[in-house]
């Protein structure tokens, strides 16, 4: 046996892998959407920031898929869904988007519990990093919900947080 050789991945992690990379890029997807919409409603700010929000979900996406390829993994791409396109206000987009980051931390850790039960160890380590980075994507979209609801009807507040937005 080759000692250079990788350890096979089983299946299930493969094609659990496979659905977090379509996970990933519906993220960047729906992600871009929101900076649209923001765009179209002048807030330049919160539009640069989910832009900046959407490139680094396809960054996320890219690892996954680097990692199946450094493994020697063939990557199947599944269909992405069409996200929403046009939101109420800037406070409903934004706890959306925190929704939205939940239920990927929720994949993540359902991931981890298939690596660790299918004992993929180089998946777990992979997957640290992502547990981590999910912390700090649920932290950062709540801080942002929490600030646009002390800000409620106060288009002036509102402004102000467009303009720190926009400095992401």
């Amino acid at each position: 046996m080759d000692e250079n050789a990788q350890t096979p991945m089983k299946g299930a992690v493969r094609d659990a892998i496979s659905e977090q990379i379509k996970h990933e890029l519906y993220s960047s997807y729906l992600y871009l959407s929101m900076a649209g919409s923001f765009k179209v409603a002048n807030l330049s700010g919160f539009a640069h920031w989910m832009r900046k929000q959407s490139e680094e979900e396809r960054e996320h996406a890219m690892k996954f898929f680097d990692f199946l390829l450094d493994r020697g993994e063939h990557v199947q791409l599944l269909s992405i869904d069409q996200p929403p396109y046009t939101f109420r206000s800037p406070l409903d987009t934004f706890e959306q988007a925190l929704e939205h980051e939940k239920e990927i931390t929720s994949h993540i850790h359902q991931l981890y519990d298939l690596s660790v039960q299918e004992k993929d160890y180089p998946v777990q380590v992979l997957l640290n990093w992502f547990v981590a980075e999910q912390v700090e994507e649920e932290s950062s979209a709540t801080e942002i919900v929490e600030r646009l609801r002390m800000a409620g009807e106060d288009s002036a507040a509102l402004l102000l947080l467009d303009k720190e937005m926009g400095e992401r």
